[in-house]
């Protein structure tokens, strides 16, 4: 089972995934980008935020994505695996930096990917009031750098984007309780009936 953890940053995923880690012992845990040897030199020129061309950045987005594909996802299907950021990210980045198409970017993710989407994506909410708060207590990277406005764009993009595709999904209130958000993502785990 592939489970996608999306949201902007300091919205609580790694909180969360953490969390699965004591609930679920042989949980594979991944993230995009960053996933594999590959990834970290993309992550490392992505975090820079030094890309002139927003095209090459989303090609770097899709090269690591492919590239962990094939290196953590493809070979595990048979496992519990928690991906801290995936496809969906990567179609909401592109949408706030103008110029891209919906369906293209869909396309171009089919492709990385394999058509292997995601059998939950599990998508955490945040607003403009906590995501002020968090950001204060945090060293900024490049693309945080961009501002709070835009980082809520992104988001919008991510809600927007999933409610068009035909993948299983769960919102989560982000300024709910660290304990509330960690039952309820428990909780539709074990619903799946796949896991103990």
């Amino acid at each position: 089972m592939y489970l996608l953890f999306e949201g902007i940053d300091t919205s609580g995923k790694s909180t969360q995934i953490e969390l699965l880690t004591k609930v679920f012992k042989d949980v594979i845990l991944t993230k995009e980008p960053g996933g594999t040897t590959f990834g970290l030199k993309a992550r490392e020129i992505l975090l820079e935020d030094s890309l002139h061309s927003k095209r090459a950045e989303l090609l770097l987005f899709l090269a690591d994505r492919a590239e962990h594909y094939h290196q953590i996802i493809k070979k595990n299907r048979d496992k519990l695996i928690v991906s801290d950021r995936g496809f969906l990210s990567g179609i909401a980045y592109a949408l706030a930096n103008g110029d891209f198409e919906f369906n293209h970017l869909v396309e171009l993710n089919k492709f990385a990917l394999e058509e292997d989407f995601p059998d939950l994506i599990i998508l955490f909410l945040t607003n403009m009031e906590t995501l002020t708060q968090r950001m204060g207590e945090k060293k900024l990277d490049g693309i945080e750098l961009r501002g709070l406005e835009y980082l809520i764009s992104v988001q919008n993009h991510m809600q927007k984007s999933l409610e068009k595709l035909a993948i299983p999904h769960l919102l989560i209130d982000a300024t709910d309780s660290i304990d509330n958000i960690h039952k309820i993502i428990s909780d539709t785990i074990h619903s799946k009936r796949l896991f103990s």
